[in-house]
């Protein structure tokens, strides 16, 4: 039955459904497309359904460039097709179901959105399924989360799971690093794992149309904890090298952990001003939550303070120095994505208001709409609104700060006096009598 379902994907008699056309449900349905399978996603924005299905292009920031290949033949050729009417997922064709939904809200797990899908799911049953659909769901979960409320949930409402049931219910959580072209669902290695062994097999066939390397956990509990630990394991990492950057102040700890990651079986790590996005901040959080006894990782919860305290350390540093004005470059958490969730300019520019020191923020992939809804802080332009700062905060390295003319970006900040940069974008550019520290540096914090 397995090489039948990826038969009949491959032949256009059965489809993909994917809920959820963020970064990893879009980048789902445009692999699944370009292999040749014909895919219909639904979400609740309107706009980026309508952008999706007329635009031609790439419609998420930046994504084209990850993706490396035209997604507009694929769109016209009705391989890729969006709606906001959930309805037309329910349908037998659709035999293959993605659910690729936010799992976090306020940076926190969250799973009311999952459990909505699921109840819409619940329909199933009135489709006329021949054979039970396979649901994957790719979203981050917290561990035991499907043995503990999705698979009582389904139960409750009568739908029997696993081969002979109505549906076969699996996870395969994403690890795409979405700035990386060579990080992509094709060259990143798949953990997966369903309720039962059929399960498993049927997603390893069909996930494998778009993945080389497929890993088939013991099972669903297995699979789903991996991505929670693995990032967890990074935000240890980089906390570590966050409290060394406070152990020893007067020494460089970039240079020190660029020459430490030389050994083989040690990786490089940056310090930063707090981690970001929908993976780091929020897998200690999962691991956690999930835990049968919570109280043994002591290390995670350590961690986690010292992590969400990075941007008040930065904070405290420019109120004791008296700037005034400070200027953020970067509302996302990382470059040239459009996710701002966990970001630390969002706990920065609270700190900074808190402290009464004014703060305005740019980022090329938000609106002044958007920044001011998000933030409660007015835009600026770059770089000629460099100008009013006294202090400039370079969150996110996006390529348009990186490549803009060195000339043009000091011409417009006679009136600084610091630069902080996270990540090092602006490490290259010789700011003269401006004080410049990348995140790490000798004294970057006194």
């Amino acid at each position: 039955m397995t090489a039948d379902l990826r038969k009949q994907l491959k032949e256009g008699k059965k489809k993909i459904g994917i809920w959820g056309l963020g970064y990893i449900g879009y980048s789902s349905m445009a692999y699944f497309a370009k292999a040749g399978i014909k895919c219909i996603g639904t979400d609740v924005i309107q706009k980026r359904v309508d952008d999706i299905n007329t635009a031609g292009k790439c419609v998420i920031p930046n994504m084209d460039y990850w993706l490396a290949f035209d997604v507009a033949p694929l769109v016209k050729s009705r391989l890729m097709y969006a709606t906001t009417d959930w309805n037309e997922l329910m349908n037998r064709d659709i035999a293959v179901h993605l659910i690729a939904v936010p799992t976090e809200k306020e940076g926190k797990p969250y799973d009311d959105i999952l459990m909505d899908v699921l109840d819409k799911m619940a329909r199933f049953r009135n489709v006329g399924y021949k054979e039970p659909p396979l649901v994957i769901i790719e979203s981050t979960l917290t561990p035991n989360r499907v043995e503990k409320m999705v698979l009582p949930f389904l139960e409750k409402k009568g739908i029997k799971v696993g081969k002979g049931g109505d549906i076969l219910l699996g996870v395969a959580p994403r690890r795409d690093w979405f700035v990386s072209p060579d990080k992509t669902l094709r060259t990143l290695p798949r953990v997966i794992g369903g309720t039962d062994k059929h399960t498993t097999d049927m997603m390893a066939e069909v996930l494998g149309i778009i993945s080389d390397t497929v890993l088939k956990a013991t099972d669903h509990n297995h699979a789903c904890i991996v991505k929670s630990i693995e990032n967890a394991y990074r935000q240890l990492d980089i906390t570590f090298a966050n409290q060394l950057t406070l152990a020893y102040p007067h020494l460089n700890m970039v240079e020190i952990l660029k020459l430490v990651g030389t050994k083989w079986n040690v990786q490089t790590y940056h310090p930063s001003f707090g981690t970001g996005g929908y993976c780091i901040p929020l897998a200690p959080q999962y691991v956690l939550e999930g835990a049968r006894n919570p109280e043994a990782l002591t290390l995670l919860k350590t961690s986690l303070e010292t992590d969400f305290s990075q941007p008040k350390k930065v904070v405290d540093m420019l109120a004791k120095k008296n700037f005034k004005n400070v200027g953020i470059l970067g509302l996302a958490y990382t470059n040239d994505i459009k996710v701002h969730t966990l970001s630390p300019t969002l706990a920065l520019v609270k700190e900074m208001k808190n402290k009464g020191i004014s703060v305005k923020v740019h980022d090329p992939l938000y609106s002044a709409d958007e920044i001011k809804k998000i933030t409660d802080s007015e835009s600026f332009e770059f770089p000629s609104g460099l100008k009013e700062f006294d202090a400039v905060i370079l969150v996110s390295p996006h390529m348009l700060y990186k490549f803009t003319d060195h000339d043009t970006i000091k011409e417009n900040m006679k009136n600084c006096r610091l630069v902080l940069d996270n990540m090092g974008g602006w490490k290259e550019i010789d700011f003269e009598s401006i004080e410049y520290h990348e995140a790490g540096d000798a004294n970057w914090l006194k």
